[in-house]
């Protein structure tokens, strides 16, 4: 689950000097430098990534507990992608650090790099998100204390982290459904001429946890365990294309339970598909003692390919899936590649690309609505606005970064938060303030957080064309009192819905509204916008000071929300088909 625009390389921050006059450096920071040794490496004279995973996990495993003050246990790792391989003789620099407590959790990042020492050149390897659960104690559950961002990149850590969690939490469930759905329109399964029975790839092999294996807490370590799940994933992989395969990313690790010395763990792998130059491999580890059942202990999928001597991937052989498990495990397997092209095209889509819409699909919607959040989360740590103009209280921002320019407009009202979040939420409604939304219809209704809606606006020329926008609105309910509610909005692409002569097809990169609480009766509205071109329009002569347009439209939002401020809360829309 990447960020998108900022990733763990935030991790890097440029210095930041305390009030004191010192440097400021994360109390959570902690950084390992290992130089890779013959002992390190895999038959390749590469880093094994097992022993990568080794490392990661301490490192994050120390910050984790740095901040708990308490013995702290792996509890996930969110999707890796690698994307060097680490030689012998370089040296690999880990750095880690917590990004959010929750209440006995925290997310912890992880940045990897790698340093050739002769040539003077530092590049990246991978990042990763990890959460881990800090132990009861003798006087019960631990209450983790508060994170403190201090610097803008931190901020935006910070807020991310919330929206990561609310995905792991529902990981599970939203795979699943999307796993079923993306099976059904993928179809049956296809014949290959000379395929490879999966069978040949499939590998089982039994650890004894000894005490060299465990941790300080005297628990078999995390690090170990995906150490020897990546093991077996490896000689399934070479099963399929007689050769040394590279590990190109790894799915979200899942531990289930913990397992202890005396254990014997079951490894289990097989390759579940092939595609042109990469296949997948699902692997698991299972735990016993003595004659007690098997206990599911963790989980993943890892992506293979093999490169051949200019680090070109290859084209592997077809696998032939046994029946029954074997088909499934092969349908999912093209779902899970389905699900993550999408979730890449959604994270690496460009601001400068055009057409700035992502396609919207049942299977991605889990991603969009992510990087939707996510996006403006990322503007609204953003510091350097500048106050453009102020009239009654409704202060017009502006910020130009990058050749882009973002608009912020910023009241008070005297209506509590939730019930601002309510009102706003809908966006049929704002036809009652905004006169830029002259029509505003449900296209679809995804979930209770997830809407798309029509959005047509009048012309701003006379005689001209109106525009039209297909947006998706994602609204977010506080994770706890230091969260605001935040209703993000984006457009999207829908086949059913193309553009119309009618209307100009405009788009919107990221807009919303973020709404906190100030206190039981005052609320704080800032709305957010990265001026497309579709939007700039409407705003350019408020921003140059030729117009106060923007004060007329959320002083009639404050009229609006006054009005309404003792209705219920505002169910959401009805289902519409798409």
């Amino acid at each position: 689950m990447e960020s998108p625009e900022l990733g763990v390389g935030s991790l890097k921050d440029a210095l930041f000097i305390l009030e004191s006059g010192e440097v400021y450096r994360n109390p959570t920071e902690v950084k390992m430098s290992q130089i890779v040794l013959p002992c390190h490496a895999n038959h390749c004279g590469e880093l094994s990534v097992g022993q990568l995973l080794k490392w990661m996990d301490s490192t994050a495993c120390l910050s984790a507990e740095r901040h708990a003050g308490c013995s702290c246990i792996t509890a996930s790792v969110d999707d890796i992608h690698f994307e060097h391989t680490i030689g012998v003789g370089q040296v690999v620099s880990i750095i880690a650090k917590v990004n959010r407590a929750f209440t006995s959790s925290m997310e912890v990042g992880i940045l990897v790099t790698c340093e050739d020492l002769y040539i003077g050149k530092e590049w990246k390897v991978c990042h990763a998100f990890a959460s881990f659960v800090a132990r009861r104690t003798e006087t019960g559950k631990v209450q983790l204390k508060q994170v403190i961002p201090h610097t803008q990149l931190e901020q935006v850590e910070y807020s991310l982290a919330a929206e990561r969690r609310r995905m792991r939490l529902i990981h599970v469930e939203t795979i699943t459904d999307l796993l079923s759905n993306c099976a059904a329109q993928l179809g049956e399964c296809q014949e290959h001429k000379d395929a490879i029975p999966a069978e040949k790839t499939r590998v089982e092999s039994v650890e004894l946890v000894l005490p060299p294996h465990a941790n300080h807490q005297v628990s078999t370590f995390g690090g170990q365990i995906m150490a020897w799940m990546e093991n077996v994933a490896t000689i399934a992989a070479s099963r399929l294309c007689n050769a040394h395969p590279t590990l190109r990313s790894i799915d979200m690790f899942h531990f289930r339970g913990p397992s202890h010395i005396g254990d014997r763990l079951v490894l289990k792998a097989i390759v579940n598909n092939s595609f042109k130059t990469s296949m997948e491999v699902g692997v698991c580890a299972e735990a016993y003692k003595g004659g007690e059942p098997l206990r599911h202990i963790n989980s993943a999928f890892m992506t293979f390919e093999v490169l051949d001597g200019d680090r070109k991937p290859c084209m592997l052989p077809r696998i032939r899936p046994e029946p029954v498990d074997g088909k499934r495990r092969y349908q999912e397997a093209l779902a899970r590649k389905k699900i993550r092209l999408d979730r890449k095209y959604i994270i690496t889509s460009k601001q400068t690309q055009v057409p700035l819409s992502v396609p919207w699909d049942q299977s991605n919607q889990m991603y969009l609505s992510l990087n939707n959040v996510s996006a403006l989360k990322i503007m609204v740590a953003k510091t350097n606005w500048v106050l453009t103009s102020e009239k009654n209280k409704v202060s017009l921002y502006t910020l130009e970064e990058n050749q882009v320019l973002c608009f912020k407009v910023e009241m008070k009202v005297n209506i509590p938060a939730d019930q601002t979040f309510h009102l706003l939420s809908d966006l049929r409604k704002r036809m009652e303030w905004d006169r830029h939304y002259e029509k505003c219809e449900v296209v679809l209704q995804a979930d209770e957080e997830d809407t798309i809606y029509r959005v047509a606006s009048p012309s701003i020329t006379k005689g001209g064309k109106g525009q039209d926008f297909i947006m998706l609105a994602s609204r977010r309910q506080p994770c706890d009192a230091r969260d605001p509610y935040l209703i993000a909005v984006r457009s999207v692409t829908l086949p059913t819905h193309p553009p119309t002569d009618d209307y100009t097809r405009g788009e919107v990169l990221c807009a919303g509204f973020c709404i906190w609480e100030e206190s039981s009766s005052v609320t704080k509205i800032t709305y957010y916008n990265q001026a497309s071109p579709g939007v700039l329009p409407y705003i350019s002569r408020d921003i140059v000071g030729l117009s106060s347009s923007y004060y007329c439209i959320f002083s009639a939002c404050s009229d609006f929300l006054k009005a309404n401020k003792t209705c219920l809360g505002a169910p959401p829309p009805p289902p519409a088909a798409p």
